[in-house]
């Protein structure tokens, strides 16, 4: 009966359940002897140990800290990075804790790159920002079996009195807009009322048809009083004129 329970017990410690998600690295009195798949896995009691690994992808959030940058304004970033083991061997035996040496990598990479950018820069080239950082990150993550697919700068703070200056040059920058398009428009105006002139120049009868066309609209408002200035009834009779001449 003994012999029966003791053999069961040396069975359930000799064997091991490895998840769709991991991999078991095997250690034999201390060395590594191999790496197992998902599923159910026999070793040998006593002498061997499995270590599992994660191959899923981490989330890990990169403190926010502050930073300088080249034009010397200090600012609060916070960034957050995407890796995942590639070789469990290396994950285990090269490095003592992969997520906490990532971080502190991450976080120093951060800071040293952010560091050479204008605040311009980190504001408006984010993107090579980010790569540029995830580069680093993954040359250094290398050697201890992991990949880093992403690094994302998600957060950044300036101090109050920057936001101000900011928010002044933007304001002032919509205002030189406004005064350049206003003054644009009455370039084109003036261009325009001066080609019209030189065709009324050209053929006088144009302008009072103008005329005419002005007092036929203000006489749409039932309350306005319209004066006709005398050289209006002289304009008449050469328009008159005009026309006869036209039909004969």
């Amino acid at each position: 009966m003994w012999i029966g329970v003791i053999a069961f017990v040396l069975l359930c410690s000799a064997l091991r359940v490895v998840q769709q998600y991991e991999k078991g690295v095997i250690f034999r009195l201390g060395k590594v002897i191999g790496e197992r798949g998902p599923g159910w896995r026999l070793m040998f009691p006593i002498i061997d140990q499995m270590r599992k690994v994660s191959l899923q992808i981490i989330t890990m959030p990169v403190p926010s800290q502050k930073i300088i940058t080249r034009d010397n304004v200090s600012i609060d970033v916070a960034a957050v990075a995407y890796f995942h083991v590639v070789d469990p061997t290396k994950s285990l035996v090269a490095i003592q804790s992969v997520t906490s040496a990532v971080n502190q990598i991450a976080q120093t990479t951060v800071r040293n790159i952010v560091g050479q950018f204008m605040l311009d820069e980190v504001l408006s080239e984010t993107i090579k920002i980010n790569q540029k950082v995830k580069d680093i990150i993954d040359t250094h993550t290398e050697p201890w079996g992991v990949q880093v697919s992403t690094v994302e700068i998600k957060d950044i703070q300036l101090p109050d009195t920057m936001q101000r200056a900011m928010a002044k040059q933007a304001e002032a920058e919509r205002e030189k807009r406004a005064k350049i398009i206003a003054a644009e428009g009455e370039f084109q105006s003036a261009d325009q009322l001066g080609k019209a002139a030189d065709v009324i120049s050209k053929h006088p009868i144009a302008l009072q048809l103008r005329n005419l066309q002005v007092l036929s609209e203000i006489a749409v408002e039932k309350n306005s009083t319209i004066v006709f200035p005398q050289q209006l009834f002289s304009s008449v009779d050469s328009l008159k004129k005009f026309v006869e001449g036209e039909r004969v």
